[in-house]
């Protein structure tokens, strides 16, 4: 976790209004640190949650396991615990093993099939260049639709703007959950 404790603390249910609870509505009883936070902007929060809502729907034509491939690389690059915790658990029931969520902070070249390994690529190169080189684009477009494509810039990006979020705002993980040690000092 890059900072102890937050700068923007996750709003209680006493400080909750009517435009709060309109927002957090689709959440259900159990309001994540992430949303509590962002509802302090609730408009905000509600055109967030509209296009969040679209890379981790089936809209999003990348499956499950392969979305969470790169939302955790990307969370690992970005030195994001919460996003990289949270991610985790929603990784293991889409499919990835334990062996596999570690190998995602190895990178590509961590015994991954081929189209593992370019949705890492991918998620690497737009972390550092804001691009996908025209090798890793022919890799991915031999494993995955022009469609899968677009959506592994897309969720990159979200995922991307939701760690410089988590990080800067400090929120802090949920209760009951625990650091992956190799974020530890971020």
């Amino acid at each position: 976790m890059r900072l102890t404790k937050p700068r923007i603390a996750p709003l209680s249910d006493a400080e909750m209004g009517d435009e709060h609870r309109e927002a957090l509505k689709e959440f259900g009883p159990n309001i994540l640190n992430i949303f509590r936070t962002l509802v302090r902007a609730p408009k905000a929060l509600t055109r967030f949650n509209a296009w969040g809502g679209y890379v981790l729907s089936r809209r999003n034509d990348l499956p499950a396991r392969e979305r969470e491939i790169v939302i955790l690389r990307v969370g690992f690059l970005c030195k994001s615990g919460y996003e990289f915790t949270q991610h985790t658990r929603i990784g293991l029931a889409s499919g990835l093993t334990v062996a596999e969520i570690e190998a995602i902070k190895a990178g590509a070249d961590a015994g991954w099939s081929a189209a593992d390994a370019a949705l890492i690529r991918a998620a690497d190169e737009l972390h550092a260049d804001q691009f996908i080189t025209d090798d890793t684009w022919r890799a991915l477009a031999a494993h995955f639709t022009e469609k899968q494509c677009m959506d592994v810039v897309f969720t990159t990006g979200q995922y991307t703007q939701v760690s410089m979020m988590l990080n800067t705002f400090g929120v802090q993980l949920d209760a009951g959950q625990t650091l992956d040690p190799a974020l530890k000092g971020f």
